[in-house]
């Protein structure tokens, strides 16, 4: 069984029983379905509260999502450090890889490039899934567990921009 920490790819199989397990803990003990992007709503709350006091808590979204550190906050970073110490078990670890070679076969191998098309990518993410109300893990495993149809309705739509957006970057535009 210890073996399996140290395998580069995990069966889909077994993550997806992990994950309905987590979810099925997560519901018992907190109440609540797995969710993450309220976290980084919550994180920049917390920054803009450091540069501007308690006018920040005062703002009408923020006093609805609470700026506190929260078990989803504890999620995210568990998530980074479990896929650090998953990466370091399995030697898969390894610096100095910033540009993987399909992305410099279409773009170039300019790192920098790809860290600011990263940073973009990962800010429409996020206004993304707080516009949607929640993000893959909010509605692609929580809220179809729960058959919310909204969350269905954003499953879907995960997949097929997920589809389209691989289709234009790598067959149309390189």
């Amino acid at each position: 069984m210890i073996t399996v920490f140290t395998d580069v790819s995990w069966s889909p199989y077994a993550v997806g029983i992990g994950i309905g397990v987590l979810s099925w803990l997560s519901f018992l003990i907190s109440g609540k379905p797995i969710a993450t992007s309220t976290s980084f709503a919550q994180t920049g709350g917390m920054i803009e509260r450091i540069f501007t006091g308690e006018k920040a808590s005062k703002r009408p979204y923020y006093q609805k999502i609470k700026l506190n550190v929260n078990w989803q906050m504890m999620l995210v970073v568990g998530v980074v450090i479990g896929s650090f110490l998953s990466a370091m078990l399995s030697g898969d670890f390894k610096t100095g890889i910033w540009v993987p070679s399909l992305w410099a076969g279409a773009f170039g191998d300019s790192a920098l490039l790809r860290v600011i098309v990263a940073i973009f990518g990962g800010i429409i993410l996020g206004f993304g899934a707080r516009f949607a109300g929640g993000c893959t893990s909010g509605h692609g495993i929580s809220g179809t567990l729960q058959l919310a149809v909204s969350s269905w309705i954003s499953a879907v739509f995960f997949f097929i921009g997920g589809i389209l957006t691989a289709h234009l970057i790598f067959y149309v535009i390189a």
